[in-house]
């Protein structure tokens, strides 16, 4: 992260809050939007939330710069003091329950129920919110699976594999796939899944090879970004659009890579 200051804080009335300081209302807007971004929110609703929270604590020279890993801030003027920072935000995955907590937060601010350090307390929650338990997410990942394998066509049983697939595959990203890279991780996930679904149609396991695979290999698709991408490029966000839209791109490319190398070496076999 690098980051740039100048300036100091304000002593005076800012709006609903006395002793509200330029830096102080900066620092509670970036550490919003940080949060935001960091947990796959679209670029509109990051620069909305800093917006309403700089706006209503009396900071009208508030402005930020939102890109899809970064945002730069900047405050300022005849009766504000100067104030400039920029923080890069690597691309991660998406934990919607903290975006939607801080989206209702700022809501809750503009209202009035908050005063700025009871703000920042409650940012700091929902910052240290706990994600859901790895065997959670595991067991979901298994009933997603199952239930796409249906959805596109497979009967009971191959759902019951598909079901299986979907808690090994999500097993390896939870525990293997975080220490590679995010393209090796899911040309090795995608050919897990293919070898691991081969050889249980090949004990007689399953009857439809093609839907066993594509509904196992659904958790490992990026559906949130490259919705958001879609998002920010319609609302204009043409930069972070194509930054979100290449990379969940490459997570589709590694993915059917994984699932062609599998298939070849099922033939091989």
């Amino acid at each position: 992260m690098a980051e740039t200051r100048t300036g100091s804080d304000i002593t005076g009335e800012h709006g609903p809050d006395s002793g509200c300081g330029s830096q102080e209302v900066m620092e509670l807007a970036l550490q919003a939007g940080h949060i935001l971004l960091e947990n796959g929110a679209e670029i509109f609703r990051v620069e909305e939330t800093m917006d309403r929270i700089c706006r209503h604590f009396g900071l009208e020279s508030g402005s930020a710069f939102v890109l899809s890993n970064g945002i730069f801030m900047t405050a300022g003027g005849k009766t504000e003091h100067f104030f400039a920072k920029v923080q890069h935000i690597p691309v991660s995955g998406a934990h919607l329950d903290k975006v939607a907590e801080v989206n209702q937060l700022s809501r809750e601010i503009e209202a009035g129920r908050y005063t700025l350090r009871e703000a920042e307390e409650r940012l700091e929650q929902i910052k240290n919110m706990p994600g859901k338990r790895k065997r959670t997410q595991i067991l979901a990942s298994g009933l997603g699976s199952a239930a796409f394998c249906y959805l596109f066509g497979g009967n009971v049983v191959d759902s019951m594999v598909a079901f299986c697939a979907g808690l090994a595959v999500y097993a390896y990203v939870l525990y293997l796939g975080v220490h590679l890279s995010k393209i090796v991780g899911n040309i090795l996930g995608g050919a897990l899944v293919t070898l691991f679904c081969g050889l249980a149609c090949g004990l007689g396991l399953g009857q439809h090879l093609n839907f066993i695979i594509i509904g196992s290999i659904m958790p490992l698709i990026p559906g949130v970004p490259f919705t958001n991408a879609i998002r920010d490029m319609a609302d204009g966000d043409y930069i972070s659009g194509s930054v979100r839209m290449l990379d969940a791109l490459l997570a589709f490319i590694s993915i059917a890579t994984g699932v062609g190398a599998g298939t070849s070496l099922l033939h091989l076999l």
